[in-house]
């Protein structure tokens, strides 16, 4: 089979187990582009990328990047490769991670990736990456912020909220550092304003 086919194989698969442990309501679908995005969330628990995955139904599946680790994991590693995830080295400059989401979104994938790059329990904890902000730059592709709420409540409604897409564009002819840690910042701002007063 083919990653798409397996990515909405496992989907299916598990949906309802999960659904059941996490009922999710979702806000702003109608915001998710067509023809590929990079999908950027804030990130509070190992279950966030699931709840995504589900935020953005069987229609557009994701290609998550995921750290190194549990890429190597029995079983779960290999059902994260065969559903098209990819590890990325944390602390280092992981040049084979960074060719493979760009050639994923210049053929109209959805890359989705935390910028905060692990998992914290508040926004002030955050040191966001400008890893993101440097892959919207170079692609010109639309970013999709979603927020997801830090408390996560088991066999009680969960919501996730899906923001409007927006492009990143550099100051000048090509994108600076600067252009990437001004780009991260808004894009955090996307990020959480999606669940202000929610």
């Amino acid at each position: 089979m083919t990653t798409k086919q397996w990515y909405r194989f496992f989907y299916t698969l598990i949906r309802p187990f999960v659904g059941l442990w996490y009922p999710l309501k979702v806000y702003g679908r109608e915001n998710i582009p067509e023809g590929g995005a990079l999908v950027c969330a804030n990130h509070s628990s190992a279950i966030d990328p699931v709840l995504i995955a589900f935020a953005l139904t069987k229609k557009y599946p994701i290609c998550p990047m995921a750290k190194e680790s549990l890429m190597t994991i029995p079983v779960i590693g290999k059902i994260l490769k065969l559903v098209g995830a990819f590890g990325v080295k944390r602390g280092a400059s992981d040049i084979h991670a960074v060719k493979f989401a760009l050639t994923q979104l210049k053929a109209g994938e959805y890359v989705a990736l935390f910028p905060e790059g692990t998992r914290i329990r508040s926004r002030e904890e955050g040191e966001p990456k400008t890893g993101a902000a440097m892959l919207a730059l170079r692609t010109g592709v639309p970013v999709l912020p979603i927020y997801i709420p830090m408390k996560k409540r088991v066999f009680r409604l969960n919501r996730v909220y899906i923001g409007e897409p927006f492009q990143m564009t550099p100051e000048g002819a090509r994108a600076t550092a600067q252009d990437y840690q001004r780009w991260t910042d808004i894009l955090m701002d996307r990020i959480y304003d999606c669940g202000d007063g929610r």
